[in-house]
């Protein structure tokens, strides 16, 4: 089938969650994606197999001291030889190497170098250390807290690992793009907080002009439910008076049913009283069914035993087996695109440590 980076080489050095998570997502697009890690320990993630294998899946992995002036020289063979590089080290530490952006540059004046970290190269707190909770609070995705004085935990999905790599791979395979025009490479300084940034535009645009941000959640038919089974339903009406009208009328609600959204804001915790005893009389397939003849938004809160067994995510083939090297099949998320409609991925496992070393410097000799 069409992979639309069939072609392209990506030398990776990023390690843990956005930069592999980045580079799979090339990777299953067609990308050679080479995974640079050192001797005997490899990138951290290893130590979580399951974790490393789900975001590290089809590429290879080469092993490279870049302690010593031979993994030095193999590495700039290497580079010679890609169209990407990317990297997740703490700012400065790939000049330091000796794999600066102008140093590259001087290698392969044609490679795209991409930096993810987690406050970008430049400014007064690119060194300090922090993971995805305190990204998430600095670029103010937990305002609300801020405001209430209120503690909470860390996220379960951590968002600024993940819109990093979504902003490294964009950045990337834009930068490809523009070589075709220029032949020149570009320099890519990625942040995980300045992404997480820009996620919060719609609430920090009103803020730098002296407004207020719409509220447009604190509908009461927006939000998780309890049903008579003790299994949870999402509700998802948003603003939309459309949905609101059926919803009620459906519930035996019809004398809120003309409320309009001011009103249900307003009244938000009185109505979702009323919501959560109603769908506490009846199972959640009942429910689902009602919710399916009125047209209401809505869907089930399922846990990941009922992900991988819904009968939609498998039809659209998001699940797929690979056989790995040792001849075991492992069962892995595919890549999301459809592309003329199949999934690119995935088309591998994932590489044992250094498991590619001797062939890809093969490759290289051989040029």
């Amino acid at each position: 089938m069409k992979r639309l980076l069939e072609g392209v080489r990506v030398i990776s050095l990023a390690e843990q969650y956005p930069g592999p998570y980045a580079t799979l997502l090339m990777s299953d697009l067609g990308a050679d994606v080479i995974q640079v890690e050192r001797p005997g320990i490899g990138d951290p993630a290893r130590q979580f197999p399951e974790f490393h294998a789900a975001i590290n899946r089809g590429k290879r992995s080469v092993c490279l001291d870049l302690k010593t002036e031979t993994g030095r020289r193999s590495l700039r063979d290497l580079i010679a030889t890609a169209d990407v590089l990317l990297e997740g080290f703490r700012p400065g530490t790939m000049k330091r190497l000796g794999f600066g952006p102008d140093d590259v540059a001087a290698i392969n004046p044609r490679v795209v170098y991409v930096s993810i970290s987690g406050f970008g190269q430049t400014g007064p707190w690119r060194d300090r250390p922090a993971h995805d909770h305190s990204y998430q609070a600095i670029a103010g995705f937990l305002f609300r807290d801020a405001e209430a004085g209120r503690i909470s935990g860390g996220d379960e999905i951590p968002v600024g690992d993940l819109s990093s790599a979504m902003f490294a791979a964009f950045g990337a395979v834009s930068a490809l793009y523009a070589r075709e025009k220029t032949g020149k490479g570009t320099y890519i300084d990625v942040s995980m907080t300045d992404g997480l940034v820009s996620w919060m535009s719609v609430f920090l645009t009103p803020a730098l002009n002296g407004a207020r941000s719409e509220e447009i959640g604190n509908e009461p038919a927006y939000g998780s439910y309890a049903c008579q089974d003790g299994l949870l339903v999402s509700l998802s009406i948003a603003h939309e008076d459309w949905f609101w009208q059926p919803f009620c009328h459906l519930l035996g609600m019809d004398d809120v049913a003309d409320y309009p959204r001011p009103r249900r804001v307003a009244e938000a915790e009185a109505l979702s009283r009323r919501i959560a005893g109603i769908l506490a009389t009846r199972p959640r397939s009942e429910w689902a069914a009602e919710f399916d003849r009125a047209g209401i938004p809505w869907g089930p809160v399922n846990t990941l035993e009922e992900v991988i067994a819904d009968p939609h995510f498998n039809e659209r083939g998001l699940f797929q087996t690979v056989q790995e090297a040792d001849g075991r099949e492992r069962r892995y998320v595919a890549q999301p695109l459809v592309i003329d409609g199949e999934h690119p991925g995935p088309r591998r496992g994932v590489p044992a440590l250094g498991a590619d070393t001797d062939d890809v410097l093969a490759e290289l000799a051989s040029r």
